[in-house]
């Protein structure tokens, strides 16, 4: 790979992120290698911690493969553990992801990840900082760049986290900025999942998956469902037709259905199991129906 030049965007420059001038404590600039997140395109970050467990890793990689599959950009701070996770599933999802530093573009830190540095920039990602060249990877940097990372982004994911981890400072500061923040639920007594637990506790977002996330973001899934809902509507009778509008990708309680189209049990229960058989729907968990997309418990 060619080395890339190292730019500088001041806040008065055209180039500089729309998205960081709202931010009571602005950087001054920022040093970028390779790209900046495009503006137009949704962004999400995803935090936690370094010393995450090996769940908290593949779910890390799961979202951002997912998300990065249906076009979100993913930002991270390519550290050890979730970050390092969230930056190889985007990666691995065909989509570009972007490395908010806590020392000078042009120094990987830790070491261990420079391969990943290098591919995130291969893939027509980029690595940015608002600290000057060859500075050193201080303790102080990493919170404070934080708010770039969620500066950057629509949406915050935060998916394991103790309970005085510097990922809740990122959550902090995206609910200063107005941002939604999400929590992967963890176990009760889990000193990983404390942080997490604790951030439900105050209202965040529950990531149950990938789904609720593009769902706030208005992000649809267009691969296979475009495509099903036009065979469907092509090839079903009007009155299957009509159940198939009201499900959605998030799941649906049958009493809910059954008020939304004001069919009887028995019918409903027939119809959603004609449209299960096609392709279509599918039951997930008990009881609870949705349009059948590119599930993420089969992706992961």
């Amino acid at each position: 790979m060619t080395e890339r030049a190292i730019e500088y965007y001041g806040r008065e420059e055209g180039r500089y992120p729309g998205r960081l001038k709202a931010l009571s404590r602005m950087p001054a600039g920022l040093y970028v290698k390779g790209n900046l997140p495009d503006e137009d395109i949704p962004s999400v970050a995803i935090a936690g911690a370094r010393m995450c467990s090996a769940y908290g890793r593949q779910q890390a990689y799961a979202y951002a493969k997912i998300l990065a599959e249906h076009g979100i950009q993913i930002i991270s701070g390519l550290a050890y553990g979730i970050d390092a996770s969230a930056h190889e599933g985007a990666l691995a999802g065909g989509g570009k992801t972007f490395a908010v530093l806590g020392c000078g573009v042009d120094i990987c830190y830790p070491k261990e990840n420079y391969p990943l540095y290098r591919q995130i920039l291969s893939e027509g990602g980029g690595v940015l900082s608002e600290f000057p060249m060859g500075s050193a990877p201080e303790a102080w940097h990493f919170p404070v760049r934080n708010r770039i990372i969620s500066g950057l982004s629509d949406a915050v994911l935060i998916v394991e986290a103790k309970e005085r981890s510097g990922s809740l400072i990122t959550a902090d500061y995206a609910l200063e900025q107005g941002k939604s923040v999400f929590a992967l639920p963890g176990r009760v007594g889990d000193s990983l999942s404390k942080g997490c637990n604790y951030l439900l506790y105050q209202g965040a977002g529950v990531a149950y998956s990938p789904d609720c996330i593009m769902e706030e973001l208005g992000v649809r899934y267009q691969k296979n469902l475009e495509r099903k809902k036009r065979n469907c509507k092509n090839g079903l009778t009007q009155e299957i037709q009509k159940v198939y509008e009201c499900l959605e990708i998030t799941p649906k309680h049958l009493g809910m259905l059954t008020e939304e189209t004001g069919m009887q049990m028995p019918e409903l229960s027939k119809v959603l199991l004609e449209l299960q058989a096609k392709g279509f729907v599918e039951e997930f968990p008990r009881n609870y129906w949705r349009k059948f997309g590119e599930s993420y418990e089969k992706m992961v």
